[in-house]
């Protein structure tokens, strides 16, 4: 049995962590296996968009796989420092991937959901940073994308006590998108997919990377770089290529 799988239809992928007794947790094996289907769906042209998801009702991943280590496994800091690690992984992803958060997000679990471009969960979600409690410093970049995410006071409320966030405080935090009943999870997150598939896959790419290269930037530093990008791209669109798909749009506006 495979602990990642891959399903590929209308230019979506849906992966599945597929350890569901374990939490879905991250072992050697589930982390080779993310590192493995990313890599290869980010040079797959028939691919637009990724959905990362857990098998099962109880978690989309419980973080490092805890009995592996304490029988022996790769100490953390290795992990940590392995650049082919399944976050950095996900981080290199070109194309969007909303994360299907279906459980528990817990510590390295919570870490992967924050390596996806938009979260959607189910009502019964619930994320933790339990590094501290463990007695391990966060290498995946939680304590920094975490206090950016929802601010610096809940960020160190969330970090320093270890406790569980349910899903409707991260939806009033900003944390995820929305929350949805369990039972629609994946109906909508595919509904949301469909919709960026069906933009050009090169405009997908280029617009997520400016979009994620300003944030990083101070703001008048990154409208200058949204300006370059434009400038630079926008050149290469000629008006028979916007003619031809404003009916689209037209369309598309009035039907939603």
């Amino acid at each position: 049995m495979s602990v990642v799988t891959t399903e590929i239809a209308n230019e979506v992928a849906l992966v599945t962590i597929n350890r569901p007794a374990q939490m879905n947790s991250l072992s050697a094996d589930v982390r080779a296996g993310l590192v493995e289907t990313f890599a290869a769906l980010n040079t797959n042209r028939e691919v637009k968009v990724a959905i990362l998801t857990g098998a099962g009702d109880r978690a989309f991943c419980a973080g490092l796989d805890l009995k592996e280590l304490g029988a022996g496994g790769a100490h953390p800091s290795a992990i940590v420092e392995d650049p082919n690690d399944p976050v950095s992984t996900l981080h290199r992803f070109t194309k969007p991937i909303i994360g299907a958060i279906n459980g528990v997000a817990i510590t390295g679990g919570f870490e992967l959901a924050l390596a996806c471009d938009i979260l959607l969960a189910a009502s019964t979600a619930r994320f933790a940073d339990t590094h501290g409690r463990v007695g391990i410093m966060p290498g995946w970049g939680l304590s920094q994308k975490l206090s950016r995410a929802i601010g610096i006071s809940r960020a160190k409320e969330l970090s320093l006590t270890g406790n569980f966030l349910d899903a409707a405080t991260a939806e009033a935090w900003g944390l995820v998108n929305r929350v949805v009943p369990p039972g629609e999870l994946l109906a909508q997150v595919h509904k949301l997919a469909s919709d960026m598939a069906q933009m050009p896959l090169e405009i997908l790419t280029t617009y997520k990377k400016l979009i994620d290269d300003g944030f990083a930037l101070p703001f008048g530093e990154a409208v200058a770089h949204e300006k370059q990008v434009s400038g630079a791209y926008n050149a290469g669109v000629s008006a028979a290529d916007i003619e031809a798909r404003r009916a689209a749009v037209q369309a598309r506006g009035r039907s939603q």
